[in-house]
């Protein structure tokens, strides 16, 4: 295991190989990382527990012409690809296990705008595997063959929608501020725009024209990224009910399952069906 030192200053710049790959157990480690990026596109992997990824810059533009900036959730088992050269850092929850994947910008062709990825277990083992090995690979190694098999699965691994959009625009990141601290907060529409002195047609003019979403969906996607790094933290779903402001945990659970299609206590199950302990 790397003392908490090196961890901080490993740089996956320093090696030219196409991919090599770091575990972190945040137990042992603080569970905020800096904003910090580098030449190599990078997958973070959480094997247990959650970790959310702030993107602080624009160098990833969304194929829907939306500023790619935002919250980006990873659950168990599923990872959120961030490419060459995005500015990004990673909040975990207590209890995450992480692995980062770096894989060099020529190696692959993978997303060229952060997205969040479902994790095969195939996938997956390859890449904890990889975290034991050395980064100083020789080209024509075993392991230099299991990094060119890893990459040409890592590219069909489907995308997931747990993207929260936060752009530069004022009004927005000061809803974006308040919600994050207070999600409970159900002001309406009409209320947000009275606290950012505009009008409420205005407001949801703005909230699709800078994100993609209504308010409505908004912020029901960042009640659904902060349920999930709850469930993953092992929170209770009672508990989160009031953490997000729901009346009560049925209430909060018909919404959960409404848009991820099964309860909170089954889609986690779902997920860590096959993790390892």
């Amino acid at each position: 295991m790397q003392t908490k030192r090196q961890a901080v200053e490993f740089d996956p710049d320093v090696t030219k190989r196409p991919a090599l790959a770091l575990q972190l157990d945040f137990k042992d480690y603080s569970n905020e990382i800096p904003v910090h990026r580098h030449r190599k596109g990078q997958l973070v992997l959480a094997l247990h527990g959650a970790v959310s990824c702030q993107i602080t810059d624009d160098a990833s533009q969304k194929s829907d012409g939306q500023s790619g900036k935002g919250m980006w959730m990873v659950p168990p088992n599923c990872g959120v690809w961030i490419p060459s050269g995005v500015a990004h850092c990673n909040h975990a929850t207590d209890n995450a296990r992480l692995t980062f994947l770096f894989v060099d910008p020529l190696a692959a062709a993978m997303p060229q705008q952060c997205c969040t990825l479902s994790i095969s277990p195939m996938v997956r083992e390859m890449i904890r595997h990889l975290s034991t090995l050395s980064p100083d690979y020789a080209d024509d190694s075993h392991t230099a063959r299991l990094v060119r098999v890893l990459l040409d699965e890592l590219v069909l691994m489907p995308k997931e929608d747990f993207h929260l959009p936060v752009p530069d625009h004022h009004k927005i990141r000061l809803i974006a501020d308040f919600l994050r601290d207070d999600p409970a907060d159900r002001s309406t529409l009409a209320q947000w725009a009275k606290r950012v002195a505009m009008s409420e047609r205005s407001l949801a003019r703005l909230m699709v024209q800078e994100t993609g979403l209504t308010f409505g969906r908004w912020r029901q996607q960042l009640h659904l990224i902060i349920a999930l790094r709850e469930i993953s933290g092992g929170t209770s779903v009672q508990a989160i009910a009031e953490i997000l402001g729901y009346e009560s945990p049925t209430a909060f659970i018909t919404m959960f399952k409404k848009a991820m299609g099964q309860t909170p206590t089954r889609y986690l199950a779902a997920l860590t069906s096959d993790e390892h302990p």
